[in-house]
């Protein structure tokens, strides 16, 4: 696997490819909110070059994944535990001692992923999504071990 870049406001166009061909019809951030989102204090972003993209942020002690898209064609090969890794391992660095996250309840290859990385239960947003579906909201204790990993 190549090493993950660090999204500056140049990789937006990039970012939004792979969430726009990962996500469902309306649902994938315009080119522009994930600009928006990349130049926000305590926000960053991660792309793994095979079809990878993360976009998170850190309030205080608390983090959160905005985005974590994988391309369909480059899934099933560890991008997306290799960007939920080194985002958490961002997130730690930075005094984060909790990550959040939301997914769609349906999204069963998501939720595989995070339950194998640690994720519990916090919460659920029912209809939340444009198809009716809830989302999941999950949460994990960042431990100071991960930052010294990133």
């Amino acid at each position: 696997m190549a090493p993950l870049i660090v999204a500056g406001i140049a990789h937006a166009g990039v970012m939004q490819a792979v969430h726009a061909a990962a996500m469902p019809d309306g649902e994938a951030w315009s080119e522009a909110a994930i600009a928006e989102q990349l130049v926000l204090p305590g926000n960053f972003g991660l792309i793994d070059p095979a079809g990878g993209m993360v976009l998170a942020r850190v309030a205080a002690d608390e983090a959160e994944i905005l985005a974590l898209a994988v391309d369909p064609p480059a899934r099933r090969h560890g991008s997306g535990a290799a960007l939920l890794a080194a985002a958490e391992a961002c997130a730690a660095a930075a005094g984060a001692r909790t990550m959040y996250l939301e997914v769609a309840a349906p999204n069963q290859p998501a939720r595989a992923l995070y339950a194998r990385a640690g994720y519990g239960l916090a919460g659920r947003r029912r209809a939340y999504y444009r198809d009716g579906s809830d989302a999941l909201l999950l949460r994990k204790p960042l431990s100071s071990a991960a930052a010294a990993d990133g």
